[in-house]
C-alpha cells in the first residue's frame, strides 16, 4: 500500500472466506470484524459452533441460564486466540463511547484495548483476565463506564463485544442484551496482515448485517453473507470461471 493511499477500515464488516482458503477453522468461515485499524484487526467467527452449547458453558461457570430464548443456543468458536475465554457479541447497551473516535478518553480506550487483548502482543490468558478485571479502575475516575458492562468494545454499527463476566451474569438472571452471540476465543491480524490476505484473495468483504449473526441459522450464515454481495458459493468454486 502506498503512503498516499487512504487506509481501509473494515470495522463492522464481514470477512467471507474464499473457497480456496483451506484451513480447518477459517475455511468457509464468516468473520465479523469488531475493530480494524492501521494497528491490525480483531474479529469473531460467526458460523463455526463449538463442541459445547451455551447452557453447558453456564453450568461450568456455576450460573443458571434463565433466558428461555437462549436455551439450547450454540456456543461459537470465535477464533484460535484465547480459546478458553468468552467473548460476547451483542446489541449496544448503555452509553458507550466508540473506540477509536476522537471523543474517546485515552485512558478508557487503553483499558478497553487491554481487556480485549492487545493487537500488538500475544497476551497470556492470565494477563487478559487481569486486564479485564482491572479495566474499570484503569479508566479515569470521573469518566462514566464505556458500556453497561465493565469491559466492552463499542463497535461502529450498533454492536458491542464484551469480555467481562457481568454480561453473562445478566443473561443468567434473565436480563441482558436481547440479541447476543457467545464465542470462545477470537481472531486477530497484526499490522498489515489482513491487508495482505485480502490482496491474496483469501477473503471477500461486505458491510455486516446483524441479522446474519443473530437471526440466521448457523449452517446458512456463509451463504447469507455471500448473498449480501449478490453471490452464491458455486460462482466462486474452481472451474466456475471468472468475470
Amino acid at each position: 500500500m502506498s503512503s498516499d493511499s487512504a487506509p481501509i477500515n473494515l470495522t463492522h464488516h464481514f470477512l467471507i472466506a474464499m473457497p480456496g482458503l483451506n484451513d480447518e477453522l477459517f475455511g468457509k468461515s464468516v468473520v465479523y470484524l469488531c475493530e480494524h485499524s492501521a494497528r491490525g484487526a480483531l474479529g469473531l467467527i460467526i458460523n463455526k459452533p463449538a463442541d459445547i452449547g451455551l447452557g453447558e458453558l453456564f453450568d461450568r461457570l456455576d450460573l443458571q441460564l434463565r433466558r428461555a430464548d437462549l436455551q439450547g443456543a450454540p456456543l461459537m468458536r470465535g477464533g484460535p486466540i484465547q480459546t478458553e475465554r468468552g467473548f460476547v457479541l451483542h446489541e449496544a447497551m448503555g452509553e458507550a463511547q466508540t473506540v477509536g473516535s476522537d471523543e474517546t478518553p485515552p485512558a478508557i480506550r487503553a483499558a478497553i484495548r487491554d481487556a480485549l487483548g492487545s493487537l500488538e502482543r500475544a497476551a497470556s490468558p492470565s494477563l487478559a483476565a487481569e486486564a479485564a478485571e482491572s479495566s474499570e479502575s484503569a479508566a479515569e475516575p470521573e469518566q462514566a463506564p464505556p458500556s453497561a458492562y465493565a469491559s466492552s468494545l463499542r463497535i461502529e454499527g450498533g454492536l458491542e463485544m464484551t469480555t467481562s463476566r457481568d454480561v453473562l451474569e445478566a443473561l443468567s438472571s434473565g436480563a441482558g442484551p436481547r440479541k447476543v452471540m457467545v464465542s470462545l476465543g477470537y481472531s486477530s491480524w497484526g499490522e498489515g496482515q489482513l491487508e495482505s490476505e485480502l490482496a491474496e484473495n483469501s477473503w471477500l468483504t461486505v458491510a455486516a448485517d446483524p441479522a446474519v449473526i443473530f437471526d440466521t441459522p448457523i449452517e446458512q450464515r456463509y451463504d447469507k453473507a455471500m448473498a449480501l454481495l449478490g453471490l452464491q458459493p458455486w460462482m466462486l468454486a474452481p472451474g466456475a470461471g471468472r468475470a
